[in-house]
């Protein structure tokens, strides 16, 4: 279904839509810009549904602690408070101002303004992502097409039409297409109706999406990330083993399926003897979470063995052979590398652990530089900042502890960067 003046319609119409869609852009570009307060009044409105259980029957598939998560989540960064946090951090000042005078020179007055048109594509492992992005949008002022990801359970056209339903007049700025990705036409019309393209994605959706937008389009890429567990320490430490059993859940409950996801769990070691004492350690670990989000759905099981045995097949492909460790738990797995390399791993508590001495890191984390995000930290307290320092200066973006990998915290950034900040322009007009 298509999502077009508030109204639900056909796919069908997709081509007809968009050429009226085309006439509508000029005349809506020239009003007023939206006000930032009648989105955040149309969030808290969601928000507020949302927590009292108005969408729970589109969520029964997914399970019951991801439910509680996302309504905690939703709880603290929908609200009025932090919405407007999010503004004041990501845009600063949005008041124009004049320039000071300079012998010689104009004054100017600089304005932010919306980048005009953003058509978002949005990624599917994450269930309010596509909402989200789109919230973005409009909290910026911009026009938004949003192109549905093929998971979409419908979950993000019930809450983008809840938004209309709120404040109406968001009704112009909102279009939303189940487009598949296949349909590159389509695609690529929607994008030469656009200013800018936000793109999340693997890296594969990203040169696809390079190829489809006009020369002069800004692509705003939020691409495929790495998320890592570094540990330097594990034995006799009931401190440490708490934090492994964190580690485990995080695993378990994500089934590492988000960029800020654990793939591999780095050991501060280049022994592999010692690595496979760590693996032996904290198998029984993970074995026990993994068995605490056992799910009975048949279908769900099914799912997650069918994306982590084509994993691991994908990770096979043009090799010849390939000698791994491997320890096997009940639904989980540790499997024993000595190459170092950050890379995907077969996913549904299926994980790789490499060897990374501290004087390595460096090495190892510039070789890998376009995908570093999230590392999760287990050490001692005494070495926390130094290796968090190493960390960072090595590229990457977010140091949480183990069971807060893929945690969201209000005032971050993401991918280091601020969406909000890169959905405006900067507008200098001289002064008569």
């Amino acid at each position: 279904m298509i999502l077009f003046d508030g109204q639900l319609c056909e796919s069908s119409e997709q081509e007809r839509l968009l050429n009226e869609l085309e006439r509508k852009i000029p005349e809506i570009l020239m009003r007023e810009p939206l006000s930032p307060d009648v989105v955040i009044e149309a969030v808290t409105c969601l928000r507020a549904d949302l927590l009292s259980g108005v969408f729970d029957e589109l969520l029964t598939s997914l399970p019951e602690d991801t439910v509680d998560t996302y309504k905690k989540q939703a709880e603290m960064l929908l609200s009025e408070g932090e919405l407007r946090k999010k503004l004041n951090t990501e845009l600063g000042n949005t008041e124009e101002y004049v320039t000071d005078p300079v012998t010689g020179f104009s004054r100017i007055r600089v304005r932010k303004m919306p980048l005009g048109v953003l058509f978002h594509i949005s990624a599917g492992n994450m269930d309010f992502l596509p909402a989200y992005s789109l919230a973005e949008g409009l909290m910026t002022g911009n026009i938004n097409i949003l192109k549905l990801p093929s998971a979409d359970n419908g979950l993000s056209l019930t809450l983008i039409r809840k938004l209309i339903e709120y404040k109406p007049e968001l009704k112009d700025y909102i279009y939303v297409f189940d487009t598949s990705s296949t349909d590159i036409q389509g695609m690529k019309r929607m994008a030469e109706l656009s200013n800018a393209i936000s793109v999340w994605g693997s890296d594969m959706a990203i040169e696809a999406v390079r190829e489809l937008a006009h020369p002069g389009a800004k692509i705003i890429e939020w691409g495929q990330k790495l998320g890592f567990c570094y540990v330097s320490a594990f034995e006799e430490n009931e401190e440490i083993d708490r934090e492994l059993a964190d580690l485990a859940e995080h695993i378990a409950t994500t089934k590492q399926l988000f960029c800020s996801s654990c793939q591999v769990i780095y050991l501060d070691t280049s022994d592999p003897e010692r690595l496979k004492a760590f693996a032996e350690h904290f198998l029984p670990i993970l074995e026990s979470a993994v068995k605490g989000h056992a799910t009975g759905d048949i279908g769900v099981r099914a799912r997650d063995t069918l994306i982590s045995y084509t994993q691991r097949l994908k990770s096979y492909l043009g090799e010849e052979e390939k000698q791994e460790n491997v320890l096997r738990g009940r639904s989980c797995s540790l499997i024993l590398s000595a190459d170092p390399k950050l890379e995907l791993s077969p996913m549904m508590c299926n994980v790789l652990v490499k060897p990374l001495p501290k004087a390595e890191i460096g090495k190892v984390l510039y070789a890998n530089r376009y995908y570093l995000q999230t590392a999760g930290l287990i050490c001692p307290k005494e070495e926390r900042a130094t290796l968090t320092e190493l960390l960072i200066r090595s590229g990457i973006i977010r140091v949480t502890r183990a069971a807060d990998m893929s945690s969201y915290f209000p005032g971050e950034c993401h991918d280091g960067e601020y969406a909000l900040s890169r959905y405006m322009r900067i507008v200098n007009i001289e002064e008569a």
